[in-house]
């Protein structure tokens, strides 16, 4: 199907009523990649869909739930990378739709977490077409799970917060200086998509209100076989990013809570059990402690 092929695009569309017979569309997250993380709700969607629209960072073996009826349609979209135009995509959504087609926007993480969800849910509603959204669990919340620490922890982390590293095309980038104190004087975890290419500039922006040795997590291809991650400290991050060759998709983790990732690490290599003992006595550290060094898993 070419560009030309579809139907005319505005950038605001009118408010029309729902045509009778059309098909409807539901916007799943199919979750940061391995497929034993999608909900039922998802695998359901994905069983009824006659249309998928697919995502780059889908797994395709999350496909397998699809019917071997349906058309799979790939409307690649990654950071840094030749992507699918996203007017193409939300044009793509309309017309099968109005096609009578039941649509699957199957998107990597969650629709409504830097997935762009909303400007798709947006453009439909502009059409009088009112989508249904399937929660998946998100990247930011896999990578550091997976390696068996939390985000939040009452004594030591009392929220945390989601950013992207990466700005809209002429737009400003997040003020990293104004998040780092934030995030210092109410003890916030920072989840970071899209860093890779900006670690520099966030390393050195967050230097300026949080300590040098501010433990951090980068994780690559959360959930995945293919998981690879390294700790260190926030002064080392782009050193430790270019050591190790730590590149896209990969999620950057700032916060006490990192520390944490060294019990898991205890806890399985079957060391002592902790015992109840206190978080920081468990990881060996306070809140002013320096990384040591720095732990790679291939």
């Amino acid at each position: 199907m070419t560009d030309s092929s579809l139907l005319p695009f505005t950038a605001t569309p009118p408010v029309v009523s729902p045509t009778p017979g059309q098909g409807q569309c539901t916007l799943v997250g199919a979750g940061p990649g391995d497929p034993d993380l999608l909900t039922i709700a998802a695998v359901k969607a994905l069983q009824r869909a006659t249309v998928l629209l697919v995502d780059d960072l889908v797994n395709d073996a999350v496909l397998q739930w699809a019917a071997a009826s349906a058309r799979i349609v790939h409307v690649g979209k990654r950071g840094g990378c030749q992507s699918t135009p996203q007017a193409f995509i939300q044009r793509l959504m309309l017309q099968e739709v109005q096609a009578g087609e039941n649509v699957v926007r199957l998107k990597g993480g969650d629709p409504f977490i830097f997935g762009r969800g909303g400007e798709e849910v947006e453009f439909l509603r502009g059409y009088g077409i009112e989508p249904r959204i399937i929660n998946g669990i998100t990247a930011g919340l896999a990578a550091l799970t997976g390696l068996g620490a939390p985000l939040t922890h009452r004594d030591h982390a009392r929220g945390v917060v989601f950013i992207t590293g990466h700005a809209k095309p002429g737009g400003e980038g997040p003020d990293w200086a104004q998040l780092a104190s934030t995030a210092h004087s109410a003890r916030l975890t920072l989840v970071i998509y899209m860093g890779v290419a900006s670690a520099e500039a966030i390393s050195q922006g967050l230097l300026s209100g949080l300590p040098a040795d501010t433990p951090v997590a980068i994780v690559q291809h959360a959930s995945l076989p293919q998981q690879r991650h390294a700790i260190t400290d926030l002064a080392q991050l782009p050193a430790t990013m270019a050591r190790e060759q730590l590149a896209s998709p990969s999620i950057i983790v700032v916060g006490d809570v990192v520390h944490c990732v060294a019990l898991a690490a205890q806890a399985v290599r079957g060391k002592e059990p902790t015992g109840g003992r206190d978080f920081s006595d468990i990881c060996g550290y306070d809140s002013h402690s320096t990384v040591e060094g720095m732990t790679f898993i291939a």
